[in-house]
């Protein structure tokens, strides 16, 4: 068929005009390899944005083997030939994007899967990444110096993996900034108890194994996943404002230190949900796990975990993370203090509502304790560096700027705020500067100088004018 000289010329307009568009299309290209975070560059992977994690995991304590499926469900962020995962040290066998079998490629802990076709920017997208191996807890000085992540107690594991540990035992985007909602289902020999985030769906016998399938359906950070596996005497109820409580406390450890935990958890959740606003999850609780080696405890979401029975203080500062921390997550680790100040604080607010010391006390006490030479002054709590992200002056000397902040802008503005930031900012990630934003909205004052000196600037402040 011949075409006359102006529909050729309508043709050919017709094919520049789609060439155009096709040349205009953006190519897929390879996601990164981190976030960027100025402490961990490697974490977190760009390119994509996880939306759920379904984790099926086997743990065998007698040889300490964990073997894992998981199954990530995300989006697209930009048009992808080929995308990372964080996974530290074991071995994966297989992985499926969109359940057709993809080849990958590993340098240290990244994970770099190419799919047989490129993902398109805005779609979701499936991984599939079966593994195993004998996982190992990380060690340095970050965490006080103790070992982190995936440990192994006498009767099972305890799992606490701030703040870069969660790739120990799951491949992930394993930075803070890419919440997701969890399925995590744990197979342990019968007589083991497996306690992981959310609600438990349900739990079933296979054979001489017992699986718990566990379901936190609201944003949560890898770091905030545990899957706590070993004895444990469960008790579950509802705390008297309402709220599920779910505690688990190895037995041998039910007689020591004469700490109700269960008591105490349910009444200070109570208590942060009335001054802080309602408590940001489906359940409270505790694991409580014997593992003195751990020395510490981590803010695990909707279930802390405890390598001892802890102080009511210890408590309340947990908890107290499940708004600071959990709900509220930093957008990158250089604003730990927005976590730790904040936690540190309201253990000095709890001791104020017991009316054992008050907030002003507790921060005298602190700042008396402490002379101008000492290395506490030396860290600038805005932005501490890596290995000292959890020094002692990132809780003491952030609790101190937030009561400095107090008696500054008045206890009617400053509570006001604290509700405000973890209402905006609901399983949401911050930084510093939002923190100051706000606090200059709602009091209506001018905040640099305050900032600056006490989470800035180094060297012992002098003390403000009351």
């Amino acid at each position: 068929m011949a075409l006359s000289r102006s529909a050729r010329l309508g043709a050919l307009a017709t094919a520049a005009l789609s060439f155009c568009l096709i040349a205009a299309a953006p190519a897929p290209h390879p996601g990164s390899e981190g976030v960027g975070d100025p402490y961990f560059p490697q974490l977190g992977n760009g390119g994509f944005d996880v939306h759920h994690y379904g984790l099926d995991i086997a743990y065998n304590p007698d040889t300490d083997r964990l073997d894992g499926r998981t199954t990530i469900t995300a989006r697209a962020t930009q048009n992808l030939s080929s995308f990372d995962l964080d996974l530290q040290k074991l071995t994966v066998t297989r992985i499926e994007v969109n359940g057709r079998r993809a080849p990958f490629t590993r340098t240290g802990d990244e994970i770099r899967v190419t799919p047989r076709d490129a993902l398109h920017k805005n779609k979701n997208f499936t991984v599939t990444v079966t593994y195993g191996g004998v996982p190992e807890p990380l060690s340095g000085p970050i965490v006080f110096g103790s070992d982190y992540g995936w440990m192994k107690t006498t009767d099972g594991v305890f799992v606490a993996c701030e703040p870069n540990a969660a790739s120990t035992w799951f491949p992930s985007s394993d930075h803070p900034s890419d919440k997701a909602a969890f399925d995590i289902r744990i197979k342990a020999p019968k007589g083991l108890t497996g306690v992981s985030n959310g609600r438990l769906v349900g739990t079933y016998d296979k054979g001489g194994q017992t699986v718990a399938h566990w379901r936190e359906s609201k944003p949560m950070a890898t770091y905030l996943a545990t899957a706590t596996i070993g004895k444990f005497d469960v008790k579950k109820g509802t705390t008297p404002g309402g709220t599920p409580i779910y505690v688990a406390i190895d037995p041998v450890l039910e007689n020591s230190n004469n700490v109700d935990v269960y008591g105490v958890t349910a009444e200070v959740t109570d208590h942060w949900s009335k001054l802080f606003g309602p408590y940001p999850f489906e359940e409270t609780g505790a694991i409580v796990d014997d593992m003195p080696q751990a020395g510490f405890s981590l803010e695990t979401q909707t279930k802390p975990v405890y390598s001892a029975i802890r102080s009511e203080s210890t408590i309340a500062h947990e908890l107290a993370h499940q708004w600071f921390g959990d709900s509220v997550s930093p957008a990158k680790w250089n604003h730990i203090w927005l976590n730790e100040g904040f936690a540190t604080y309201s253990q000095w607010l709890w001791s104020e509502h017991k009316g054992t010391q008050t907030a002003h006390d507790a921060f005298l006490a602190g700042y008396n304790a402490r002379p101008a030479d000492s290395a506490f002054w030396q860290i600038t709590v805005g932005d501490p560096q890596r290995d000292t992200m959890f020094a002692s002056a990132v809780y003491q000397r952030g609790a101190m700027t937030l009561q400095v902040l107090r008696e500054r802008i008045g206890d009617k503005d400053f509570f006001a705020l604290l509700r405000s930031w973890v209402k905006q900012h609901r399983y949401g990630n911050v930084t510093t500067a939002d923190f100051v934003r706000l606090a200059e909205k709602v009091s209506g004052e001018q905040l640099d100088d305050l900032f600056t000196t006490w989470l800035f600037t180094k060297g012992k402040p002098a003390l403000p004018h009351r």
